[in-house]
C-alpha cells in the first residue's frame, strides 16, 4: 500500500482541505492529514499535531492545572515564537507542500483511484465550510461556499460532522439534501424528505445508546459554567445538545489560568464527563465511546445499504 498526501484548494469557493490518500490493490481510502501549511508571508502559523491537539484531559486523575494552560497554548497558532526553528518560514512551506502535493496536480491519480466506486463526502464546519471567528455564533457560511456544497451534494452523498449542535450546524448551512452529524457525531440525521437524496432518509435517525441521559447532565453544567465564567472577560459557553464548549479564543491569554481552573471547579462534581480540547476550545462531553470517526463509520454503513453495487470511497476533509 502506497500513501500520498493532497492538499486540495479551489480559490473560487474559498474550499481548502488536506487529505492522505492511502492505495490499495483492491480500493482507495482517503483519510484526514493532521498537517496544515504555513500562512501565507506576512502571518505566522504552526502545526499541532492531532493527538496533542484533541488530547484527553481527565477530570478526576489529578491532572494540573499548569498542564491544561500548557495544552491550551499549544492548540493556539500564535505561539510560533515557542517553537524555535533553523527553517525560514519557505523553507518549511516548501517542505510541506513536497509532502503534501496539491490534488490538482494529481487529479488523474484521484480519479483513476475512484473508477467504480462511490464516493461519499465528508465535510467539518468551523474552519472548513465557514471561517474561523471570534463569535461562535457568527460563524457564517459564504453564499459562495453554499453553493459549492449544494453543487457538491448533486453528485456525492455529503454529509457535515462537527462538533456543534446539529440544529446549530443546519441553520448557518440551510441545505436540507445533505447528511448532519453535530455533537461530535452523537446527533445524525439524513437528508430531509423532497430532498435529492430522500431514499432511506428517515432510517439515517442516530443517537448512542444513553446519550439521552446526559442531557440533563449537560443543561446543568452548562448553567454552572456560565455562572462560573462570566467573570472572565471573552470567555463563552456554548451548549451544543451533548457536549458543552467553553470557547477562549478572545481571552487574555494571562486569564487562561483562570478559567482552566473555573472549568475544573465544575467538572470536579461530573465524573461521567470528560475534557478534550479543540482549537482555542474546551470541550465537556459524556464518556460514552462515540466520537467522529464513530459517525462516519456509521453513515458509511447505512449508505452502503443503497450502494451495494459500488464499493465506497470517503473523503473527509477537516482542517
Amino acid at each position: 500500500m502506497t500513501k500520498q498526501n493532497v492538499l486540495v484548494s479551489d480559490t473560487k469557493s474559498g474550499l481548502s482541505m488536506a487529505i492522505t490518500v492511502a492505495v490499495t490493490n483492491s480500493s482507495s481510502l482517503f483519510t484526514t492529514a493532521a498537517q496544515k501549511p504555513p500562512a501565507v508571508p506576512g502571518t505566522t502559523y504552526i502545526t499541532i499535531s492531532k493527538k496533542k491537539l484533541l488530547e484527553n484531559l481527565e477530570i478526576n486523575s489529578g491532572a494540573k492545572i499548569n498542564a491544561w494552560v500548557d495544552s491550551m497554548r499549544a492548540s493556539s497558532p500564535t505561539h510560533l515564537k515557542s517553537t524555535p526553528s533553523l527553517l525560514s518560514v519557505d523553507d518549511v512551506h516548501d517542505s510541506w507542500t513536497q509532502q503534501h502535493p496539491s490534488a490538482l496536480e494529481m487529479f488523474e491519480q484521484i480519479t483513476n483511484a475512484s473508477k467504480g466506486k462511490q464516493i461519499v463526502m465528508f465535510l467539518d464546519y468551523d474552519g472548513t465550510l465557514s471561517p474561523i471567528v471570534e463569535d461562535p455564533d457568527r460563524a457564517f457560511m459564504s453564499d459562495a461556499m453554499r453553493a459549492t456544497v449544494r453543487k457538491v451534494a448533486r453528485y456525492f452523498p455529503t454529509a457535515i460532522v462537527s462538533g456543534r449542535c446539529r440544529d446549530k450546524v443546519y441553520s448557518f448551512v440551510q441545505l436540507a439534501e445533505l447528511y448532519y452529524a453535530g455533537s461530535h457525531g452523537m446527533d445524525i440525521k439524513g437528508p430531509s424528505k423532497g430532498s435529492q437524496r430522500k431514499k432511506g432518509a428517515e432510517a439515517v435517525l442516530f443517537q448512542p445508546d444513553t446519550a439521552s441521559e446526559f442531557l440533563p447532565m449537560i443543561d446543568e453544567v452548562y448553567e454552572a459554567l456560565l455562572e462560573k465564567t462570566k467573570s472572565t472577560d471573552g470567555a463563552i459557553v456554548e451548549n451544543n445538545k451533548f457536549c458543552v464548549s467553553v470557547h477562549f479564543r478572545c481571552v487574555d491569554e494571562r486569564k487562561w489560568v483562570e478559567l482552566a481552573q473555573q472549568v475544573k471547579s465544575v467538572l470536579k462534581d461530573y465524573p461521567k464527563l470528560r475534557l478534550t480540547q479543540g482549537r482555542k476550545v474546551l470541550e465537556i462531553r459524556p464518556t460514552i465511546k462515540w466520537d467522529k470517526g464513530k459517525a462516519l463509520e456509521f453513515l458509511l454503513e447505512s449508505l452502503g445499504e443503497f450502494y451495494v453495487l459500488e464499493p465506497l470511497i470517503f473523503l473527509p476533509f477537516f482542517l
